[in-house]
């Protein structure tokens, strides 16, 4: 049985940083893409973030660009999300997502195993 289990969320203000942890068990983050996604409230899940090719290469979302950094540890099992530079409109769910289906990464269906959420608040 695949578990993904998000860590890290909390409150912080504009400019602060935080960092999301998603410890996997029943999958190897390291047999292909794995990707963090962000959910507000009345907006869509947006895909932020994908790592793959063994961690060596990765894909950003325009708005967390510079900002935020993936990557993972193999021996963990873990996928990390670094954030940076927060905003108050980074607030949001946030989401890891394993066992892509191929297509674009970033895209919410194309992953069949999904974390249950970390809330992350950010304020002016």
């Amino acid at each position: 049985q695949v578990q993904l289990v998000e860590s890290g969320g909390g409150s912080v203000q504009a400019g602060g940083s935080l960092r999301l942890s998603c410890a996997a068990s029943g999958y190897t983050i390291n047999s292909g893409y794995m990707a963090w996604f962000r959910q507000a409230p009345g907006k869509e899940r947006e895909g932020i973030a994908c790592i793959y090719n063994g961690g060596r290469s990765t894909y950003y979302a325009d708005s967390v660009k510079g900002r935020f950094t993936i990557s993972q540890d193999n021996t963990k099992n873990t996928l990390y999300l670094q954030m940076n530079s927060l905003k108050p409109e980074d607030t949001a769910i946030y989401y890891c997502a394993a066992d892509f289906r191929g297509g674009y990464c970033y895209i919410p269906t194309k992953y069949d195993y999904w974390g249950q959420g970390t809330q992350v608040t950010v304020s002016s």
